[in-house]
Order: structure tokens, then sequence, then C-alpha cells
């Protein structure tokens, strides 16, 4: 691969990454934190801002919202983003963003001031309270995971740094930047902008009780308890498959079948093969079936 891969973090990713996790309100089930914690949030936000929060949609605007976080110079400060952002003329918005995307915000104005209100906001009513082990803890793994890429091939780093998903080179391509979230755990975010590819990557992150088995691998163990899962993997054993072609193999609906795909792919089960945003197809990650054996004879056979 001749793209550049790049591993960074800095509290205003992970300050996008909460909202984004917030306003996802299809993924509340799916999260590590379950909607426990979507539900404790909203009781900490006053009534009009919550109001204001469940209009707000994962779309385009948002995509071009976290691009001005991955644009701006203050990425490790977020009073120091916020305040770079409001110093941001409506012709500055259009000038940088004109480095990584051809559309934009319907009205820029609006857009700016919606945002530069919205931020604001969050940051006084849930993230300035956010638990520092969190941002610490993300950043060790950042810099743990920036001394692995330089003694692995990239193939080997995306791998075992998405726990499956994989990234297609294009003509276009120049860089991909991982970025570990904690709370949009077990999910990863994937944004193109043209010659960029972001990867938000679950970190692995759980500020629980450590002598019980993490997330990750009770996940394992779940997701295995499935006869159409397994069906699954035993299908992908044979090569890629396509979305499509899991479907007609299963016989079960698409809405079915991408919920079992889902949990696959959060179990680390599968390979995710993707050409910018767009998933093209899947594949066994048979080395997980071993790794989670091993976990699990050894939590057994422990004193």
């Amino acid at each position: 691969m001749d793209c550049r891969l790049e591993v960074r973090f800095g509290p205003v990713y992970e300050f996008f990454n909460s909202l984004h996790t917030y306003i996802c309100r299809k993924s509340h089930k799916k999260i590590d934190l379950s909607s426990s914690w979507a539900k404790e949030t909203r009781s900490r936000l006053t009534p009009s801002f919550a109001a204001e929060l469940d209009t707000m949609e994962v779309n385009a605007d948002w995509k071009h919202a976290y691009l001005l976080a991955l644009l701006s110079p203050d990425y490790q400060s977020l009073p120091k983003f916020l305040a770079w952002l409001e110093g941001l003329t409506i012709g500055d918005m259009f000038e940088l963003m004109s480095e990584c995307v051809t559309q934009f915000p319907a009205n820029m104005g609006e857009f700016r001031s919606q945002l530069l209100s919205r931020l604001s906001l969050w940051n006084d009513q849930y993230f300035s309270s956010v638990n520092p082990r969190i941002l610490s803890s993300l950043e060790a793994v950042a810099e743990e995971r920036s001394a692995a890429a330089l003694q692995m091939t990239a193939e080997a780093f995306m791998d075992e740094t998405t726990n499956g998903m994989m990234f297609r080179e294009t003509a276009a391509l120049e860089r991909i930047i991982f970025i570990p979230q904690y709370h949009f755990q077990p999910m990863n975010v994937i944004s193109d902008y043209s010659s960029t590819l972001i990867c938000h990557y679950s970190s692995r992150i759980y500020l629980g009780e450590e002598e019980n088995l993490p997330p990750h691998d009770l996940r394992i163990i779940r997701c295995l308890g499935e006869q159409s899962r397994l069906k699954i993997l035993r299908y992908l054993q044979q090569g890629p498959r396509s979305f499509i072609e899991i479907v007609r193999y299963l016989k079960l609906s698409k809405g079915i079948t991408h919920d079992h795909l889902s949990k696959l792919r959060s179990a680390g089960l599968i390979y995710a093969h993707f050409e910018g945003e767009t998933l093209v197809y899947y594949s066994l990650r048979s080395k997980q079936l071993d790794e989670i054996h091993r976990t699990l004879k050894q939590y057994i056979l422990q004193n």
C-alpha cells in the first residue's frame, strides 16, 4: 500500500465522537455504553438543547462539521478549537472545505451559527465533565498504535487496529488517518474526504471491572451462539462474498442479514473490505476464532 497511514488523537476528536454517538439514535442499543448512557446524558441537558439535538442527524452537514475538526490546527485543545472556529469567516470556511470536498452546506452562514451554538452547549452540558481517564487512555492507545505502525505491514496494521477493517487503495487516496474512539464502541466511523480517509476505530478501553472478561470478548462469545451467524462464517470460509451473495445464501431479508453481519463485524469475526466509505465485500477473519479460544481457556483455567 502506497498511501500514508497515520494515527492521530486529540480531545477535539472524542468531543465530536461523543456528540456523534448521541445524535446517532439508531445505534444507542448497539454501543457498549448502552442506551442508558443516552438517557443519562439527556437528563443533563437543558430541555431546549435536548429538543434541538433531536433534530440533528448524521448527514452531510455533520460530515462537514467534522471536516472542520480535521482541518483545525488546534485539535489538542477544545477551548482553542472552539475559539478558532468562532474566528472563521464564512469565506474562510469555504476556502478550508474546498481542499477536501466539492459540495458545501446549503446555507453556510446558518450552518456556522448552528454549529458554534451546538458545540458550545455540548461542551458546557456534557463533554467538559467527561471522565479524564477516557482522554488519557485514548492518548496512550494512539501512542501505542503509532509505534506499532512502524513495525508492521500496512495490511497487518489495519487489521489489528480496526479489528477487521481493510481499505482498498484507490488512485485518489493519499492517506488514512486512524483515530481511537471511546463513546461509539464497538462500531467504527469512516469518512472519505477525497485524498484523505478517516477511520475512527474502537479503542477497546473499558472503565469497568478488570477481573471480568472485557465486553469485546463477551461480544464474540455471544455472537457465536446463533445459527445464522455460524452459517455466514462457514460460507465465508469458501472465499470473499458480497452482501447480496450472503443474503441469497441465507435466504433471509436484507435487514436481518445486515444485523447478523453487523454483529459479526463488531466481534471482529469477519473482515469488512472498503473502497472509500463503500463496503465492497466480506471475508472470514479466522484468527479471531483462535484468539477467543485462547482467551476463554486462559480465563477459565486461571487461579
